[in-house]
């Protein structure tokens, strides 16, 4: 079982939950359960999120997930 967190917009786009915890093998695997459970606004956040898995960022989309661990979703952050 994986651990989502979810920050900022992706956070809102997933109707306000924070943490949530989901079975899947890779990312891409995940992506489609995320969207699937919240809808096409967290869909197109994660079209350009970034994630870090176990602290460690993963553009990999087809990687397998170790079980347990900790996935964490970063939507694009404005800043000056």
């Amino acid at each position: 079982m994986l651990t989502i967190r979810y920050f900022a917009g992706a956070r809102a786009a997933a109707g306000g939950v924070s943490t949530e915890e989901i079975s899947a093998g890779s990312l891409a695997e995940l992506v489609q359960i995320l969207t699937d459970r919240h809808g096409e606004q967290l869909s197109l956040v994660l079209k350009v999120a970034s994630f870090l898995v176990d602290g460690l960022t993963c553009h990999d989309r087809r990687a397998a997930l170790p079980t347990d661990a900790t996935v964490d979703i970063l939507p694009p952050f404005a800043g000056g």
